[in-house]
């Protein structure tokens, strides 16, 4: 069975492109840090594939361990989606008052934890032809005041995915935008506002798809103009 380890996957993006793979029939290995909305996951995926969650957080090299070794346990290691990931303070503060110990954990986070996970599975992605996915954001490429923070650290993981996907040819690395998205993250960067307009994460889902399938080269793509046919890397 081919496998997709899926980090974040208990509700919004991660859990809705979970679903759209195991309808295809991939197995999953998925976690998220609350515990109980992952179990809840599991038992609605596992009505479809083969499913192993481990509870945990990306920053702790342990937990990384285990995330990969049970997906290796499972099947073919075929693509990794870097999807967790944390906002930091809500609201966001500007840099000059940026506390420095949050900001190095936001880094561990949405930076070191990727890698540290791409160096655990690379060996099984680079002998099946696998794929890298790395979830990332338009404040990696855009200055908004007050995401300094988030940004910075989506702009570090957008360089890093490029000088991997330049070390590794031969492997499909990806780093994508979904857009503004109606999740819990989202709100928590508009707190109070309302946010009933932003589209479902499952809207950005389909362009997801189109890379995991396609054959499309290594770079940055925006998921909903890829759904659109309209993709520019």
């Amino acid at each position: 069975m081919d496998i997709a380890l899926i980090t974040g996957a208990s509700r919004g993006l991660g859990l809705a492109l979970a679903q759209a793979l195991a309808d295809r029939g991939y197995g999953l290995a998925i976690d998220a840090r609350g515990s109980h909305d992952l179990e809840r996951a599991r038992a609605r995926l596992a009505q479809t594939t083969a499913v192993t969650a481990v509870p945990g957080d990306v920053a702790d090299l342990a937990h990384r361990e285990e995330l990969v070794a049970a997906a290796l346990r499972m099947g073919r290691l075929r693509l990794l989606v870097n999807n967790a990931s944390v906002l930091g303070p809500s609201p966001q503060p500007d840099l000059d008052a940026y506390p420095l110990g949050v900001l190095e954990s936001v880094y561990r986070i949405n930076v070191v934890a990727p890698l540290g996970l791409i160096q655990l599975a690379l060996p099984a992605l680079s002998a099946g032809g696998g794929t890298v996915l790395n979830i990332t954001s338009d404040a990696g490429i855009e200055s908004y005041p007050g995401w300094g923070g988030y940004g910075s650290s989506k702009a570090a993981l957008e360089q890093l995915s490029n000088i991997l996907a330049a070390e590794h040819p031969g492997l499909r690395v990806y780093w994508t935008d979904p857009g503004d998205m109606r999740t819990r993250m989202h709100q928590e960067a508009f707190p109070g506002e309302d946010i009933s307009d932003r589209p479902l994460p499952a809207t950005s889902v389909p362009g997801l798809l189109r890379l995991i399938e396609g054959d499309l080269p290594s770079g940055r793509y925006r998921a909903r103009e890829l759904d659109r046919s309209e993709a520019t890397a």
